[in-house]
């Protein structure tokens, strides 16, 4: 038997066919999403991101050392009586003990736990108050970075002034082990058991991905920031450190230079018929802003330098003792920096050197005005 339907009838039959059909694979879909859709894991991460204290008590700009676990306070006199109460921001949905806003000081060690937001890391950073002295620097107490087996100078009780490249030259997947780092120790001193050796080392090929065909050998007062050091390099090194009396005079020491065979520009081309040859030297600049790569010859605050003016081969060490040039006269109350820099190369900062080159500094000196 044919059964004939009216066109309305029809039409009315199909709309709830469709309906039912669409409403059951909604439902099918919506049950799939639900069953694979589950709630986005706890943050791991466990980093004190900033760390602020009253810039009244300070000498300098507090820095968070990532790498060493540590953060660095450059204080003066009345924060040992005051004490401390940072601002500290942690990764998010983390915990630090003791608080931010606790109140801290320093008649014992002091450090800091962060607890990540799933519980399932945790970083503990000491405080360190960094403290200029005399401005003697001998070279026979060094530190290893644990993680990337990189060396470093401290002085002899442990505080670190000192800094290089090193830490930017770990990002870029060289071996774990001093000798592999363009900064190290070395016995061939010229007093004491050891001296700082700084060689140009060839790039990797991670490091040649972001234009970087060498590592010239550097040493520096001052600090490396390796958060941004891959994608800027140059503003990865912070100079200086802060001087809290004193005028310098002159700025000394002693060093041997060997330079490597071939000289090559940035792009890795060997230039024939030009020599490497190192840089050492001092600046003195105001503001408690660390100066950089950038700006450390030419910025305006700028106060007094001292320049190694050959860096020529010295086969054997070799006394310097350069009188600082001062472009405008310290101002009394105001707060200054001092930062001593060497390089194996002194083109490293643009990519340019032998790889090779070798300096090796020791007792180093600033002298200041009777």
């Amino acid at each position: 038997m044919l059964i004939f339907m009216k066109r309305s009838t029809w039409l009315c039959w199909e709309k709830c066919k469709w309906s039912n059909i669409l409403y059951g694979f909604t439902c099918i879909v919506t049950l799939q999403l639900s069953s694979c859709i589950k709630d986005a894991p706890l943050n791991p991460e466990a980093d004190i991101e900033s760390f602020v204290v009253d810039s009244s008590l300070t000498t300098g700009d507090v820095f968070i050392d990532q790498a060493n676990s540590k953060i660095m306070l450059y204080l003066k006199e009345s924060a040992y009586e005051s004490g401390l109460a940072p601002s500290i921001t942690v990764s998010d949905g983390a915990t630090v003990s003791p608080a931010t806003g606790d109140s801290i000081h320093f008649n014992q060690p002091i450090t800091y736990t962060v607890t990540s937001a799933s519980k399932t890391s945790t970083k503990v950073y000491k405080v360190e108050v960094v403290q200029t002295g005399t401005w003697d620097f001998d070279f026979e107490y060094w530190d290893k970075n644990e993680r990337d087996q990189y060396e470093f100078p401290v002085e002899e009780d442990g505080t670190v002034l000192w800094s290089s490249g090193n830490p930017g030259v770990a990002l870029s997947g060289v071996p774990k082990r001093p000798d592999a780092y363009p900064l190290r120790q070395t016995t061939d001193s010229r007093f004491g058991n050891t001296a700082a050796e700084l060689v140009t080392l060839k790039g990797t090929t991670l490091s040649s991905l972001f234009g970087v065909k060498l590592f010239a050998g550097s040493l520096f007062l001052g600090i490396f920031d390796s958060q941004n050091a891959l994608l800027e390099p140059l503003k990865a090194t912070r100079f200086g450190q802060p001087i809290s009396k004193g005028i310098p005079e002159f700025f000394t020491g002693y060093y041997k230079y060997t330079p490597g065979e071939n000289f090559q520009d940035k792009d890795g081309n060997i230039l024939p018929g030009i020599t490497d040859s190192c840089a050492l030297y001092a600046v003195i600049y105001s503001g408690t802003e660390r100066l950089d790569a950038t700006n450390i010859h030419n910025s305006p605050r700028i106060i007094a330098t001292a320049y190694l003016p050959d860096g020529s081969r010295r086969e054997a060490y070799t006394h310097f003792s350069i009188p600082f040039t001062y472009i405008r006269q310290p101002a009394d109350g105001d707060d200054f920096m001092l930062t001593i820099v060497a390089s194996s190369s002194r083109d490293g900062d643009q990519y340019r050197g032998a790889i090779g080159s070798r300096l090796v500094v020791d007792s180093l000196s600033i002298k200041m005005k009777p």
